[in-house]
């Protein structure tokens, strides 16, 4: 009798301890990353600049500087301000609005801060300009794996943006870690390669006067061999230049647009153009919508130094993180337009039905299409209309920016035509193709 007393107790234990096996793997996977958040929380105050040291490999000794907003939300964006020549991720956390922005929207902004005595970062030497090569690349890099690990930040959602120096190395950042950044915004910047030196010198004067043209292909392979092993997708860049900028002269603003069109693979020729505000160009290739592949913004009669409150916003609508999360876009035939025109003699009327035909909601449209040789829109409805011929973009209006799953929304227009009445053949909803019928 004894036996099978014995044999029951041990059947028992064995299904207790296959009962805790599960939840013992559990916990140990999930308590380091809540003692991680549980440390950041302890070493990073929130809704204040702070140092964050010890956070990595940092061959150039850069200072790291961390703004967690009391709003962060999980899985956070990361946002990598650089700040510029003279400067600091101090002056660049005082000169910009990305703690603000990051308040309203719940991302984590990253400041590096460079220390040699030029506080210039490093877009020269040879080291910087290959992917873990060293230099401040490889430290800057740290600084986001460092995030990413204590806040389980959203690795799809990593940004950059910089400028003078600062926009230098978000080009030099994009070329050496495409894996790495969704995308970047450069304020008076050059291409990635263009301040290469080999002496030791921190400065390239044929770069900066704006001498070194080189052809889309060629700058798109310098890029390239920062990271030749690469295969996914390359981030986008939103690009802004002055047109009067004597320091890091205008040429280098349509060096940057042939180096990062190449780069993604789009046309040099824009998908749209329009003037977001007096003095202002805008430029969009391979898309027509905010997250277009490559942006271009030229700004006449001003200088190097063009940043000014209201560009960081921008810089959001770009990189997609002003809805607190990643914009909602609509994959290829996720969109319906349907188009009708009535013509007469010169002149005509168009009607648009924009239909959400995908699974997610839409807040805040941009519609892309060409009007047929020889039609110029005279006035519209339901949404503003730019340019009046050939490339256009109809922006909604602000009673219509949501379109649910499966909703629609009419807008139309007038246009005078010198015999072709046709309706457009072609529209991309946010720079993504839709299907018509």
């Amino acid at each position: 009798m004894p036996t099978p007393i014995r044999t029951n107790v041990t059947r028992q234990l064995r299904t207790l301890i296959a009962a805790l096996l599960p939840l013992l793997a559990a916990l140990l996977v999930t308590a380091p990353a809540a003692s991680a958040r549980a440390e950041a929380a302890d070493v990073v105050p929130t809704a204040t600049l702070t140092e964050v040291t010890d956070f990595g490999t940092n061959p150039s000794n850069l200072r790291m500087y961390l703004y967690v907003p009391d709003s962060v939300t999980a899985h956070p964006a990361v946002v990598v301000a650089v700040h510029w020549c003279t400067g600091s991720g101090p002056d660049m956390y005082n000169g910009t609005e990305y703690d603000t922005l990051a308040d309203r929207y719940g991302f984590v902004v990253v400041y590096p801060s460079v220390t040699r005595s030029s506080k210039c970062f490093d877009v020269s030497s040879p080291q910087a300009l290959r992917r873990d090569g060293g230099s401040d690349p490889v430290g800057i890099k740290s600084m986001v794996d460092w995030v990413t690990r204590t806040y389980d930040a959203d690795t799809s959602r990593v940004f950059a943006t910089g400028i003078s120096s600062g926009a230098m190395m978000t080009n030099v950042l994009l070329g050496d870690y495409p894996d790495v950044f969704a995308a970047g915004a450069a304020f008076s910047g050059v291409p990635f390669g263009c301040f290469a030196t080999t002496d030791g010198s921190e400065w390239n004067s044929a770069c900066a006067q704006g001498t070194v043209t080189r052809t889309a292909r060629e700058w798109g392979d310098i890029a390239r061999a920062a990271y030749p092993g690469h295969t996914g997708p390359r981030p986008r860049m939103q690009l802004w230049h002055g047109a009067e900028d004597d320091v890091l002269r205008y040429p280098n603003f349509g060096e940057m647009i042939k180096q990062w069109t190449n780069v993604q693979g789009v046309s040099q020729t824009p998908s749209a153009t329009d003037t977001p505000q007096a003095g202002w160009t805008r430029t969009r290739y391979g898309g027509t919508g905010d997250r277009a592949p490559v942006e271009a913004i030229s700004l006449q009669g001003v200088g190097h130094n063009l940043y000014s409150n209201g560009m960081a916003a921008r810089v959001l609508t770009f990189f997609g993180l002003d809805s607190g999360g990643p914009a909602p876009q609509p994959q290829p035939g996720a969109c319906k337009v349907t188009a009708t025109t009535d013509a007469w003699n010169t002149g005509l009327t168009a009607s648009l039905t924009i239909t959400n035909t995908s699974t997610t909601a839409v807040n805040g449209w941009q519609l892309g299409f060409t009007l047929p040789v020889g039609q110029t829109i005279t006035n519209g409805w339901g949404a503003t209309y730019t340019p009046g011929s050939g490339a256009v973009t109809a922006s909604n209006a602000s009673y219509n920016a949501a379109l649910a799953p499966g909703a629609s929304v009419s807008i139309g227009y007038q246009a005078n035509h010198t015999g072709n009445s046709a309706a457009p053949g072609a529209f991309t909803l946010n720079g993504t193709a839709c299907t018509t019928g």
